[in-house]
């Protein structure tokens, strides 16, 4: 499924300071899902959603903005190594600003590289092996993403510089 959008812009104006911010592992066909306490201090996985269809996915995620109070979004960017952008990486953005239009809540995004072998290192570590790896793999790269970016001094840099230069 594609959400369509129109470049690779930053997507609005920076999340707010205080209240829940939800972290997004983007992917075609399954997004995990990690959330922020209001204080935006720790990160937690939420779940993992099983893309269906642009409506369905939209009633969900402007469900999840209300059930969770959710102030802004911070979507993983999987950029290449040199941290160059790449086909992901722009199918990224576009879900974002995406996002954006349909829950009217800003939208950040921030470097994933090496989210999902860190979200496998913390799996191995929990025990977690098979189907139960795997049910829980993308919202754990989630919540890597999620609090990799609650650990950032200066937010408000919402592209690495190699999309940034797109503006």
């Amino acid at each position: 499924m594609s959400h369509e959008a129109e470049s690779s812009n930053p997507v609005s104006d920076p999340i707010p300071d205080s209240g829940r911010v939800i972290g997004i592992d983007f992917g075609t066909a399954r997004i995990g899902i990690a959330v922020s306490d209001p204080g935006q201090s720790i990160a937690s996985p939420l779940e993992i959603r099983q893309v269906q269809n642009q409506n369905s996915d939209g009633n969900y995620f402007q469900q999840l903005v209300k059930t969770e109070t959710a102030v802004g979004f911070v979507v993983g960017l999987p950029v290449h190594m040199s941290g160059d952008e790449s086909k992901k990486s722009r199918e990224a953005v576009a879900f974002g600003q995406w996002l954006h239009e349909i829950t009217e809540r800003p939208v950040a995004f921030h470097d994933e590289r090496f989210s999902t072998a860190m979200a496998k290192e913390i799996c191995s570590q929990l025990g977690l092996k098979g189907p139960k790896r795997k049910t829980h793999l993308d919202k754990i790269a989630a919540q890597v993403i999620l609090a990799s970016w609650l650990e950032l001094e200066d937010r408000n840099q919402n592209l690495p510089k190699s999309l940034d230069s797109n503006q």
